[in-house]
């Protein structure tokens, strides 16, 4: 039997296989909404197959948006949306999970689907980010506000308020968002960390907003609920966040009550990445091995039996997909075929005579 196709359970939740839903920022939305386009992007992929279908980079709150036409969950409005997109994903068989964000000194930002690029100013419905420090990131708007500890106590609140909407939505799993250079993220890495309170500093310091988010999104939720988080293992600079300090957080995430850690890299400072097939598998192998946390697997994964390899061999627990998904969003159809599944229950019942 293929490993790719075996069952895992995270708490209460029991995932069909291991073949992942990657977030993946559509820019598509207003006020935060999700709309039709959620629903057949996210939708085509719980019918291809896969065992659970994570949604974008969903805001906390508004100005938590990468760019304005981000989802969010930071009302009932976006709550019932997302509740009807839940809905058709539970209906072919897949888990459904939110990824909760906030994208700090990185928000307010041109989607890339106009020819403006960089920050969004206010007269183009853009807002001032909130960040650590006020650093701006490259090129993008140089009025960061650093947070104080009432905007920081805000962050948290908000997290768990989040957290309480999407389990109200439907949702199966959490996962919040401590990657890619975004608020979380932010706090973490020393380069773009320059406090010199309880949340700067020292390692225990750079990781206390974290912390304290999971801390308030796990009173929240039920038990049941399993809570993943996505790290960036590495900033791939000098100085930066390192594999180092991801595997001694996992051990404390460990300890916290978080299931999973998706396990991907980059995204707080302009960085020379040796970006090829698997490249960040080691790290999700060495966060599972050292830390004795379960991972996730990311980036440029994209044939059956590389992803079976990744899973056998002990690299990971599950892997996600993101681009080769948006080219075959059946693929965990083809890869269950081409590894020799015979079960036909993964097709779709409207799709079943396309298995024989």
């Amino acid at each position: 039997m293929s490993q790719l196709f075996t069952p895992i359970t995270l708490r209460d939740v029991m995932v069909r296989n291991r073949v992942w839903v990657s977030p993946m920022c559509q820019y598509s939305a207003v006020d935060g909404v999700p709309n039709d386009w959620h629903l057949v992007h996210l939708g085509s992929f719980a019918r291809g197959g896969a065992g659970l279908v994570f949604t974008e980079a969903t805001a906390v709150v508004p100005e938590g948006r990468i760019s304005p036409e981000d989802t969010g969950i930071w009302n009932g409005e976006q709550q019932a949306a997302w509740a009807r997109i839940v809905e058709f994903v539970h209906g072919q068989g897949a888990v459904a999970g939110i990824q909760l964000a906030h994208a700090g000194r990185k928000a307010s930002t041109y989607s890339g689907f106009t020819a403006d690029r960089g920050g969004v100013p206010d007269s183009d419905g853009g807002w001032r980010p909130v960040a650590p420090s006020a650093d701006p990131f490259p090129r993008l708007r140089e009025d960061v506000e650093a947070l104080d500890a009432a905007g920081i106590a805000r962050v948290v609140t908000a997290f768990g308020e989040a957290a309480e909407r999407a389990v109200a939505a439907g949702f199966d799993v959490l996962e919040l968002h401590a990657a890619h250079g975004y608020l979380l993220h932010e706090f973490l890495s020393p380069l773009s960390n320059h406090r010199e309170d309880e949340y700067g500093g020292s390692f225990e310091n750079r990781v206390r907003l974290l912390l304290e988010v999971v801390r308030e999104v796990r009173s929240r939720v039920a038990a049941g609920v399993p809570v993943v988080v996505r790290l960036s293992a590495t900033d791939w600079t000098d100085g930066g966040w390192s594999d180092d300090d991801t595997v001694r957080l996992a051990a404390l995430l460990v300890d916290e009550g978080v299931d999973l850690v998706d396990t991907s890299t980059g995204g707080n400072a302009l960085a020379d990445i040796p970006v090829g097939p698997g490249y960040q598998v080691p790290f999700a192998r060495r966060v599972r091995t050292e830390a004795g946390m379960p991972t996730g697997a990311v980036g440029m994964i994209t044939e059956p039996k590389q992803a079976e390899e990744i899973i056998a061999e002990g690299s990971a627990d599950v892997v996600l997909l993101a681009r080769e998904l948006l080219r075959d969003p059946h693929w965990p159809l083809r890869a269950a075929y081409e590894l020799g599944e015979t079960d036909t229950d993964l097709w779709p019942v409207q799709y079943r005579r396309a298995a024989r």
